[in-house]
C-alpha cells in the first residue's frame, strides 16, 4: 500500500461520525443511506459525504440497485492497511555496507 493511500485511510478513519459510519457498514452485509441516517441521527446530505470519504479511501465500495445504494465494507483495503502501519514498527535491516562503516568509525 501506497503512503497516499496510508494517508487516505487514516484521514477517513480519523473522524468520529466516519468511524461509526465504517464500524456500522462493516458489522453488517451492506447498508443503505437511510439505514445509516437513522442510525446516526444526521442528515441524508451528511451521510453522503461521509460516505463519498470512506468509498475514495477504498474502505467501502457502493453498489445501486434500484432507487438505493447499497454500501459493504472492503475488508482487504484494511488488511493491506493494517499491514502497513505494523510495518512501520519493525526494524528494517541495515545494508551491510552501512553497518561496516558504523562499525569502524566508532572505534
Amino acid at each position: 500500500m501506497d503512503r497516499k493511500l496510508i494517508e487516505r485511510v487514516s484521514k477517513a478513519l480519523a473522524d468520529e461520525t466516519r468511524l461509526l459510519i465504517f464500524e456500522a457498514i462493516s458489522s453488517a452485509v451492506s447498508m443503505n443511506c437511510g439505514e445509516l441516517v437513522s442510525l446516526r441521527g444526521v442528515t441524508p446530505a451528511t451521510i453522503s459525504h461521509h460516505l463519498k470519504i470512506l468509498s475514495d479511501a477504498g474502505l467501502i465500495e457502493c453498489k445501486r440497485e434500484g432507487q438505493f445504494v447499497y454500501n459493504r465494507a472492503n475488508p482487504k483495503v484494511m488488511t493491506r492497511y493494517t499491514r502497513a502501519l505494523s510495518s512501520f514498527t519493525k526494524p528494517r535491516k541495515r545494508s551491510a555496507r552501512k553497518s561496516a562503516k558504523r562499525r569502524t568509525s566508532t572505534h
